[in-house]
């Protein structure tokens, strides 16, 4: 081979590589390897294994969550999310040490709450909130319990995965299930 083609070839070896490595670095999960999870106490891992659900995209800028305490009609005072969509437990799932149970055909009824580096609270104690690894992404968890939003509701304020098989339940901002009222 001549010199010019060894001198070209590694030219054009070393500005691919130069290129690619701009592109940053995304593991299996979707999320980019330089981004910072903790937005209040960190909790254990867990082994099981479950699709999360979708990140913001690389450089993508993360907006604050926030989780509130609102009000449904025949449900109380319940947690909700920046949209004022109800948030859920799932009374399979454990708390101490959160521990998510929910995977498979599971989470596409019932959507991991995937939160970003900085989370808000609005008459939430902050010291309840928490998150537990989903392949490497945090999902949020209020007194321990991992937390879902429920495909069923369409609008901010319905709350109609309340008492769904008897297993899933509006969360009050204690972390226990929301009463349904009369």
């Amino acid at each position: 081979m001549n010199p010019r083609r060894i001198v070209l070839s590694l030219v054009a070896g070393l500005a691919s590589t130069l290129l690619l490595g701009a592109c940053g670095y995304s593991d299996s999960t979707g999320s980019d390897s330089a981004a910072t999870v903790a937005p209040a106490a960190s909790t254990p891992a867990t082994t099981a294994s479950a699709p999360a659900a979708a990140t913001p995209a690389a450089g993508a800028t993360a907006t604050a969550f926030t989780v509130t305490a609102g009000t449904v009609d025949g449900v109380g005072t319940v947690v909700t999310d920046t949209n004022g969509m109800t948030l859920y437990r799932y009374d399979k799932d454990e708390p101490n040490p959160s521990k998510w149970t929910c995977s498979g055909a599971c989470v596409k009824t019932w959507i991991p709450v995937i939160v970003p580096e900085s989370v808000q609270t609005s008459g939430v104690a902050r010291s309840l909130l928490g998150t537990v690894h989903r392949d490497g992404q945090p999902q949020l968890t209020l007194a321990g319990w991992p937390l879902y939003r429920y495909v069923g509701d369409t609008a901010a304020g319905e709350a109609n995965g309340q008492g769904k098989d008897g297993e899933w339940y509006a969360v009050a901002p204690s972390g226990q299930k929301a009463a349904t009222t009369g």
